[in-house]
């Protein structure tokens, strides 16, 4: 019998930062001033087929306030209207720590029935090409939550991963309460969500929560190769194989059936197939 596992025990609140404080080395910001001439939340690195945005607020852990929420939806839009998968990191050996508890303090019922973060993190997860969380050190509350809106998600030996909003006498709404299940089954979701532990790399691999574990330094080069296999195939196939994956049990198979459709009537997949079956002549 395998020996029982512990859970790694929830870091100390930082006060003011909304944020958890994470053993590691120190980070720097590496910002541009924003137009506003604030310093942005995210620092965005585009190509013609991916965009790695990275959350960078490591002076609070990368805590996600309003400003970086509003970063993110202007972000989806560009994705929405030019689609690329999307690469979401943070900097400086950590994800996200958490919301920004300074601002949830004073959010009051109607903030909480706008969604505000949840709104966000929805639109990430259904942007139409995939995204990859790429996850370093602490991935706590609503940084855990970025994490799930994810397709995949790929880590390292030091993440943590866990949904300590019980102890601040809130609930993890931003979507840890259905996509949590959908990702690593209803009781270990429910494991997490109601006791507030902390869990491992490890832990996690072995859930299904990470698809792989990379050194630090090796972390971004997997995610672009995940990002690689991704470009080397149709777009628009990649596109409605999400739309499927996404769609309600209810819609499939009649879903499935009309997203194929549509590919089998189009030029690309005639070349595609084409060029497959000339290079089994050689």
């Amino acid at each position: 019998m395998a020996e029982p596992r512990t859970s790694t025990p929830a870091p100390e609140l930082v006060e003011g930062s909304g944020t958890h404080e994470p053993p590691g080395p120190e980070a720097s910001t590496g910002s541009a001033t924003g137009a506003t001439g604030s310093a942005p939340r995210l620092r965005v690195d585009a190509t013609a087929d991916r965009v790695v945005a990275t959350l960078d607020r490591p002076d609070v852990r990368n805590a996600i306030d309003q400003a970086m929420v509003d970063e993110l939806h202007a972000l989806c839009a560009e994705l929405e209207a030019d689609p690329r998968t999307l690469i979401v990191t943070g900097a400086g050996g950590i994800f996200a720590a958490g919301a920004d508890i300074a601002q949830l303090r004073e959010r009051t019922g109607d903030d909480a029935r706008r969604g505000i973060n949840a709104t966000v993190f929805d639109r990430i997860r259904h942007l139409p090409m995939p995204v990859i969380a790429a996850v370093d050190g602490f991935a706590l509350g609503g940084g855990a939550e970025l994490a799930y809106a994810a397709d995949i998600r790929l880590g390292t030996p030091r993440v943590r991963f866990g949904n300590p909003e019980p102890g601040l006498g809130i609930i993890a709404a931003a979507g840890a309460s259905w996509r949590l299940p959908e990702i690593v089954g209803h009781a270990r979701a429910s494991e997490l969500l109601l006791t507030a532990r902390v869990i491992d790399a490890d832990e996690a691999l072995s859930w299904g929560l990470l698809s792989s574990v990379h050194e630090p330094d090796d972390l971004l080069s997997a995610a672009h190769a995940v990002a690689d296999r991704i470009a080397a195939n149709s777009v628009r196939a990649t596109i409605l194989t999400k739309r499927a994956l996404l769609a309600p049990r209810a819609d499939h198979p009649a879903i499935d059936g009309e997203l194929q459709a549509e590919l089998f009537d189009s030029a690309d997949k005639r070349a595609r197939m084409t060029a497959f079956l000339e290079r089994k002549k050689k």
